[in-house]
């Protein structure tokens, strides 16, 4: 007897537990640069979180692998000044936690060479799976982050928009935020249409970025 097709919401239950279990394994991090030159082999399939400094990058990762520490968050914005690199689920993805960009009180020369790190990154690192643009949803898509987004859609680097701090936000102002992004990527080429919606203070929508990130890697025959 042939199995019987799965229905929408079987896939998607699929989805959720392979996130899970995806990310109840190890994560470790195991590698750090601050110079293209010095970045590690590429291995298996690589996520990278990119965002504006504070918009609550290092919480997010630390909630998606169930980490309090894994990486480092802190009260001063641009902390995160190299790419960090992260084994998950003993060899099963690579994280890339980059370094936060437009906080103005960060030296002039600093700001250049962490954006040129970044772009040369996503220009040249042919195992990049996707990378997670994280924005605040109190504020929505700023002109720094839609540089990033045209940078990612220059280089035909495959994103999804991830809205973080979700539980500042009242319901109708969640849905407005939504809508406004979801027309400021409509035309897009390289944006993946769905928007996840987060908080890493509630776990709202972790699940779903881990399921996200699930779907990914089964479409990249994992």
């Amino acid at each position: 007897m042939q199995d019987q097709p799965q229905t929408e919401a079987e896939k998607e239950a699929a989805l959720r537990e392979a996130g899970r279990l995806l990310f109840a394994g190890s994560a470790d991090f195991f590698y750090a640069a601050d110079k293209l030159e010095i970045l590690p082999p590429m291995r298996g399939h690589e996520i990278a979180f990119a965002g504006r400094s504070n918009v609550g990058k290092s919480s997010l990762i630390n909630a998606l692998t169930g980490r309090n520490a894994l990486a480092r968050t802190s009260h001063t914005p641009g902390r995160t000044q190299q790419l960090n690199f992260f084994d998950v689920g003993g060899g099963k993805l690579v994280l890339v936690d980059m370094p936060g960009y437009g906080y103005a009180a960060v030296e002039k020369a600093k700001v250049a060479a962490w954006t040129e790190l970044i772009h040369a990154y996503l220009r040249g690192r042919a195992n990049l799976a996707r990378v997670y643009v994280l924005i605040d949803s109190r504020h929505g898509i700023k002109p720094n982050d839609a540089e990033v987004l045209d940078g990612l859609d220059k280089a035909a680097v495959s994103y999804q928009i991830v809205l973080t701090k979700a539980d500042a936000l009242k319901k109708h102002e969640i849905e407005a935020r939504l809508a406004a992004t979801r027309a400021a990527i409509a035309r897009r080429p390289a944006a993946y249409p769905e928007i996840i919606l987060t908080s890493s203070r509630t776990d709202d929508g972790v699940t779903d970025l881990r399921a996200s990130i699930a779907r990914l890697l089964s479409e990249r025959g994992e």
